[in-house]
């Protein structure tokens, strides 16, 4: 009990170093190429020289190439705490990569720049995923303070390219170096969560963005009996695939908040620039959540049903792009990191956790395909990618709380 205290102790007295951190990180703009960024490499360089400094030492990189970015890589990072035990360890998985800004005139303050008012920091990527990645840092920097050996080997995971799909992060983790995982550890992903800190994510929604392209033929738009109005059959063709939701999967989930799958035409490219031409060419863009007891391959062939149909009574030709499209298996509600992060959930804050399903996607997708239980949790407002991105300081302390209480266990 003694060796909890001190640790808590260290912790209720962070809150300057934590400020530190999350500056330190959030005035290096970490965004993929995708985003018109460098990538994570200077982030990853300032992070890891903090971390030695401060005593966090045994450092390993397990870089992807990647000729976009002026680096020609993009870094991930293991920092290792050996534990009592080595045969399960407990990892925490964050991210490095943030999202663009956005619109400035939103925004309060500098995004690039922590501001901290009334016990909240404000700033991009102080949520997402910096509130994670700093919580797991300074649960291990508490038990270096009270020199206590966790129970079980501790692994600090810094990802790159979270918010494009994970291609150079856990997906290049997963495809070049699964093996330095194990089916018994305790694999937390601090990316998400409820702000009472009661949900604790073990199930997530299939996601497919599809791009989808309808060719007609132009015209001028007082003679549209002599083209195929490509825009009219997309958007026809983007009700019927919304429609499927109802139509055919229409299952409910209580698990996952909404309970129904979605599927969603979101983008639209430009097609003509004038108003009085019929358009030849129109390109759109689905997203769909799919409840885990569908088949994927079943949804992409309903929609492509829908295609032939629109094909058929517009004249048309559609054709398809699958940006992403990927199920995933969920952690079992009664799995051991389950109980053992729910417990440490309840000492620390006072609350019941419950198991919970999203229809957003982390990178537990990829672990939990290979067969490796992991959950999502954190007590924080959801804030991410918003204009005035927040991070409340009481829940970056408490966050480390829990996370050392397993680290002691």
């Amino acid at each position: 009990m003694a060796k909890k205290e001190d640790v808590f102790k260290f912790l209720d007295k962070s809150g300057p170093a934590i400020v530190e951190l999350e500056t330190l990180l959030t005035a290096i703009p970490a965004m993929a190429p995708e985003s018109d960024g460098v990538g994570e490499s200077e982030k990853a360089k300032a992070l890891e020289a903090w971390l030695i400094k401060h005593g966090i030492t045994q450092i390993e990189h397990y870089d992807a190439k990647d000729e976009r970015v002026p680096s020609k890589i993009r870094p991930n990072m293991v920092a290792t705490i050996p534990g009592e035990d080595d045969s399960k360890r407990i990892w925490i998985m964050s991210h490095l990569d943030v999202v663009p800004a956005g619109d400035l005139a939103s925004w309060k303050t500098d995004p690039f720049k922590v501001v901290e008012k009334r016990g909240v920091l404000y700033g991009r990527g102080v949520e997402d995923d910096q509130q994670g990645l700093v919580s797991g840092v300074f649960a291990v920097l508490a038990l270096l303070d009270a020199k206590v050996k966790p129970a079980h080997t501790v692994k600090l995971l810094f990802m790159a390219d979270e918010e494009i799909g994970s291609v150079y992060g856990m997906q290049y983790l997963m495809k070049k170096h699964a093996n330095l995982f194990r089916k018994s550890d305790y694999i937390l992903v601090p990316d998400g969560g409820s702000a009472d800190g009661t949900e604790i994510e073990v199930a997530e929604k299939g996601i497919c963005w599809m791009k989808v392209v309808t060719k007609g033929q132009q015209t001028h738009a007082s003679m549209p009996d002599q083209g195929n109005n490509a825009f009219l059959a997309a958007c026809d063709l983007a009700l019927r695939i919304h429609a499927l939701e109802k139509e055919v999967f229409n299952a409910e989930d209580p698990l996952f908040a909404p309970a129904r799958s979605t599927i969603n035409p979101t983008k639209k490219e430009a097609n003509v620039p004038n108003v009085n031409t019929i358009p030849g060419e129109d390109i759109f863009y689905v997203d769909m959540r799919i409840l885990p007891r569908y088949k994927m391959d079943d949804v992409v062939a309903a929609v492509e049903k829908k295609m032939r149909s629109v094909e058929k009574d517009y004249g048309v030709k559609v054709s398809y792009e699958l940006l992403q499209c990927h199920m995933s298996k969920a952690t079992a509600p009664d799995a051991p990191v389950v109980k053992a992060l729910a417990k440490a959930v309840k000492d620390v804050y006072k609350v019941e956790p419950k198991p919970v399903g999203i229809g957003g996607g982390t990178v537990s997708a990829y672990l939990r395909n290979e067969g490796f239980d992991s959950v999502v949790w954190a007590r924080q407002d959801e804030t991410a990618h918003q204009p005035n991105e927040s991070a409340k300081l009481a829940n970056l302390i408490g966050d480390a709380k829990v996370f050392a209480s397993m680290m002691l266990e």
